[in-house]
């Protein structure tokens, strides 16, 4: 796949701090990417850097084949931030209109933004009437504007209902099945988790995992959780057949290594009479954030 976005050996410093500590990435076309990482993290910087906002320290930043901020890169790039901001005496369709002035583009492409964001109800309202979420939505319309290769986004869902952030996450795929690369903030680990292609994380300004959720797992190397549901009357053999298992509101609980996970499995198969059900539960991105971004005194 080809790269819209890389970075190599990104460094930042502000009054002798370092945002960002030699971070080295790639974005390909058609990918969703998401960026993890504790407030203060360097996710902030890094994104800024992407736009041309601010300047690097050390390292090489290529935006859609180009320097960040420039022309060429600022046509192809698309930002919402976490926090969207509009006049709140305008409808949704004279701001996406004002914008797409502003871009070159035609403004009769206004109601077919707001209605692929699902505000095309709510184009002829004020924005001062909006909710949050609706304002979210209007940021995304905003970024659509012009077909963006790169859409750099600062926790895009905030304000959104289960049902917008599952629409919103659609639109994501449908834009990266069009050719887009996606880069992500978000908080919501859940979410990234089942909806991303790969995950980086950041800790104190260093990429410290990079890579799909397998890859995650295998490299964190936590231990894997097994619940058995036994069959009536049947946890005290299991408890003696398994040391080391602990009983939980009636159901046997066991850990292991990932790579012991197969022949404890077949163990279990084993006591197939006295197990009426079994639940494989891997470590969570939760689970793997915490390990990867652990900080001093955490």
């Amino acid at each position: 796949m080809t790269s819209t976005l890389t970075i190599s050996h990104l460094t930042k410093t502000f009054d002798g701090l370092a945002a960002l500590s030699d971070v080295s990435l790639h974005v390909a076309a058609g990918e969703r990417v998401a960026l993890l990482g504790h407030n203060g993290a360097g996710k902030s910087t890094m994104m800024k850097i992407i736009l041309g906002l601010i300047a690097a320290d050390k390292g090489d930043v290529t935006v859609c084949g180009a320097a960040p901020g420039s022309a060429e890169a600022r046509a192809q790039v698309a930002y919402l931030p976490e926090n969207t901001a509009f006049h709140p005496a305008l409808t949704g369709l004279e701001q996406i209109t004002h914008y797409l002035r502003l871009r070159g583009e035609s403004p009769g492409q206004a109601i077919g933004l707001l209605d692929r964001v699902g505000l095309g109800h709510a184009a002829k309202r004020r924005i001062g009437t909006y909710s949050k979420g609706m304002r979210q939505r209007v940021g995304l319309a905003q970024a659509l504007i012009g077909h963006p290769k790169l859409l750099v986004l600062d926790e895009p869902t905030s304000g959104l209902d289960p049902v917008s952030r599952r629409d919103f996450y659609a639109l994501l795929d449908g834009l990266a099945a069009e050719g887009a690369a996606i880069l992500l903030s978000s908080h919501a680990l859940t979410e990234v988790e089942a909806r991303t292609d790969r995950l980086l994380i950041l800790s104190k300004g260093k990429l410290v995992a990079s890579g799909t959720m397998p890859d995650l797992r295998r490299d964190a190397a936590l231990p894997v959780a097994l619940h058995i549901t036994p069959c009536n009357g049947y946890a005290p053999d299991l408890m003696a057949a398994f040391p080391g298992a602990t009983l939980l509101r009636g159901d046997v609980h066991l850990t292991c290594a990932q790579g012991e996970k197969l022949g404890l499995l077949a163990q279990i198969a084993a006591q197939h009479s006295k197990v009426a059900d079994v639940e494989i539960i891997p470590p969570s991105l939760e689970d793997i954030y915490s390990h990867f971004s652990r900080r001093d005194g955490q």
